[in-house]
């Protein structure tokens, strides 16, 4: 399974803002839309990663006050990314290592969508399930002693 694949069930509604955009505001967008991240653009550009973990360390440095600060101040400027051809183990194996939860899907410079740690472990358990399901009608299906010495 390729991360096309994660994405083509997921769909492609992606919520952006700009690095001056003020942390509240995209705070207010990510409990508006119940969301863990927001990718970072400029000049159509992915230029970083904002995530609730950037919003916990800011407040908790800032005694739980957001001031005036600006998302470009606290993103991640440099997120882990992956393709729309990257395999699913290889991504959720990329995740793992960087402890990251959210990998934004690029195709070259075109962001393609952003896939989370909940969405790889959704695509595998449904995976594992679907095989489960094959292998339980294959077994079923599988001759018992009896009927292949009656054969002979």
């Amino acid at each position: 399974m390729k991360v096309s694949d994660i994405l083509r069930f997921k769909g492609a509604t992606l919520f952006t803002v700009s690095p001056e955009t003020s942390l509240a505001a995209a705070v207010h967008v990510m409990a508006e839309k119940d969301i863990g991240s927001l990718v970072v653009m400029e000049h159509a550009k992915l230029v970083g990663i904002l995530t609730f973990r950037e919003v916990i360390e800011t407040l908790a440095k800032s005694h739980g006050a957001l001031g005036a600060v600006q998302v470009g101040e606290v993103m991640d400027q440099a997120p882990l990314t992956c393709t729309l051809e990257t395999d699913l183990d290889e991504a959720r194996r990329m995740m793992l290592e960087q402890h990251v939860r959210y990998l934004p899907v690029m195709d070259d410079t075109t962001l393609m969508g952003i896939i989370s740690f909940y969405d790889v472990a959704k695509a595998v358990v449904e995976a594992q399930s679907f095989e489960n399901t094959m292998l339980k009608a294959y077994i079923q299906d599988w001759p018992t002693e009896e009927a292949s010495t009656q054969n002979k």
